[in-house]
C-alpha cells in the first residue's frame, strides 16, 4: 500500500529532489517525526524528526543496515562481488563484536591528541594549497574550489595520516568515485557495480602493498601503529580485515570533508556577511546542520522496535534522514536560516551512537583551520559562475564551484 510519505519519497528520490531536498523534508516532518512506507521501494519507514533520529541512532536494537547487501542488488552471490565483501567486513557496516573489534583497533591509535597533533600539518597544506590557487588565479583569473581545494585538502590529509605518498592521490580519486557512485541511493546498476568492484580490487591490492612495506620498515603513521597492534596480538584483526576498514575510512573520511569545505565555502560566498564567523566552530557546526554532507543512512532491528510512538517492523530497512532531522523546527528554530549564530548546534550530520563518525574531530579542525585562512589571503573571493551540485542523493555538496578574486 502506497502511504503519504511514499510519494513524497518519490519526489525527493527525483531530480528535483537532489536540487532542493529540503522542500520535502518539510513535508515529510508534516507527517510526523517518523513514517511507515508501503515497502515498495525497500524501506519500511522514513525517520526524520531530530529527537527521533537521535534516539535511533543510540538504540542498542538497531543495527547498521545497506541495501547493497541484498539478492536485488548483489545477487545470491554477492560475497563474490569485492566492494559488497569489502563493505560488508568493515566496521562502519557491520555490528556486534566484528564492530567494536576494528573500531576498539582504530581507536587505539586515531586518538583525539593525535589529531591534535595534525593540525599544524593541516594547516600547512592549506596554505600550500592556497598558493596553488593563487597561482591560478593569476594565470587563468579564476579557479575550480572544489577541484582545487576541497577535494586536495581532505584528501592530503588522510593520506598523510595513513601514510599514503601524496603523489599517488591522483591515482586514488577515480576509484573512489567509482565506489561512491554506487553507495547513491540511486543507480545500482550492474554496470556501476562492476566498475566499483574493479576499483575495490585496485584499491585493496595497493593496500596490500602498503600494509607489507609498514611491516618491514614502520614509520610514524597511522598504518605502521594499526600493523604493529595487530602483530602484537592485542587486537583479532586480520590483514584482510585492515584492508577493508582501510578502504572504508579513505573514502569516508576524506569524502564528507569536501563536502563539508565546499557547503561552506559557498555560504561565505552567497552571504559575505558571514565572513567574520567563518573561523569559529559555531560556523562550522551550522554548515554541518543547514547542508549534511551525508543526507541519510539506513538502520534495522532484530524484533518490533518503537521509535516516536511508531512501531518499526523487525528485520526491516529503516531510513534515517539526517538531512531532514537537522532541519527540524522542533529542534531548531527557523530550520530553513543559516545561523552562524546558532547556540546549542549539535548536528546529526556524523551520525551518533555507536557507529558515530571516526573522523568527525578531523573534518571539524579542517573546516576550522581553512576557512579563515582562505579568506585572509583572498578577501575579495567570490564566485565566477553557480556551482554545479554533485549528482548524488547520499552525498550533498558541489561537483564544481568556479571562483575568482
Amino acid at each position: 500500500m502506497t502511504t503519504a510519505a511514499d510519494q513524497v519519497l518519490k519526489g525527493l528520490f527525483s531530480e528535483a529532489g537532489l536540487d532542493d531536498p529540503y522542500r520535502y523534508y518539510a513535508e515529510l516532518h508534516k507527517l510526523g517525526p517518523v513514517s511507515l512506507l508501503g515497502g515498495d521501494g525497500g524501506y519500511a519507514a522514513v525517520v526524520t524528526g531530530y529527537q527521533a533520529a537521535d534516539e535511533l541512532l543510540r538504540d542498542p536494537r538497531f543495527h547498521v543496515a545497506d541495501d547493497v547487501f541484498s539478492d536485488d542488488h548483489g545477487g545470491p552471490g554477492w560475497r563474490e562481488h569485492p566492494l559488497l565483501a569489502v563493505l560488508n567486513n568493515s566496521m562502519m557496516y557491520s555490528n556486534g563484536p566484528r564492530h567494536l573489534t576494528a573500531r576498539r583497533l582504530f581507536h587505539q591509535v586515531f586518538t583525539p591528541r593525535r589529531v591534535t597533533e595534525l593540525e599544524p600539518a593541516v594547516g600547512q597544506l592549506v596554505d600550500g594549497l592556497i598558493d596553488q590557487l593563487a597561482e591560478r588565479f593569476d594565470r587563468d583569473g579564476e579557479a575550480d574550489f572544489m577541484t582545487e581545494f576541497a577535494y586536495p585538502l581532505p584528501s592530503s590529509v588522510v593520506a598523510a595520516l595513513l601514510g599514503i605518498p601524496q603523489d599517488d592521490l591522483a591515482w586514488f580519486r577515480p576509484r573512489v568515485e567509482r565506489i561512491n557512485d554506487f553507495l547513491d541511493v540511486v543507480g545500482k546498476t550492474d554496470e556501476v557495480l562492476a566498475a566499483a568492484d574493479q576499483a575495490t580490487r585496485e584499491l585493496s591490492d595497493y593496500y596490500q602493498d602498503l600494509i607489507v612495506a609498514r611491516r618491514k620498515t614502520p614509520s610514524d603513521d597511522l598504518i605502521s601503529q594499526l600493523v604493529a597492534a595487530i602483530d602484537a596480538g592485542l587486537h583479532e584483526v586480520s590483514d584482510y580485515d585492515l584492508i577493508c576498514n582501510l578502504l572504508v575510512l579513505f573514502n569516508a573520511s576524506f569524502v564528507t570533508t569536501i563536502h563539508l569545505i565546499g557547503n561552506g565555502m559557498w555560504q561565505l560566498l552567497d552571504q559575505p556577511g558571514l565572513r567574520a564567523a567563518a573561523g569559529s566552530p559555531a560556523f562550522v557546526e551550522e554548515v554541518l546542520r543547514y547542508e549534511a554532507p551525508v543526507q541519510f543512512v539506513a538502520r534495522w532491528s532484530e524484533e518490533d522496535a518503537e521509535i516516536a510512538g511508531t512501531v518499526l517492523p523487525a528485520k526491516e530497512i529503516v531510513l534515517v534522514m539526517l538531512g531532514a532531522a537537522n532541519r527540524d523546527s522542533l529542534r531548531y528554530p527557523s530550520p530553513d536560516l543559516f545561523d552562524a549564530g546558532r547556540t546549542d548546534v549539535k548536528p546529526l550530520s556524523f551520525g551518533a551512537g555507536p557507529h558515530y563518525c571516526l573522523g568527525a574531530a578531523l573534518a571539524r579542525a579542517e573546516a576550522r583551520i581553512a576557512f579563515p585562512r582562505l579568506l585572509e589571503r583572498f578577501p575579495s573571493l567570490r564566485a565566477a559562475r553557480p556551482p554545479v551540485r554533485n549528482p548524488q542523493q547520499f552525498l550533498r555538496g558541489y561537483k564544481s564551484m568556479p571562483v575568482a578574486t
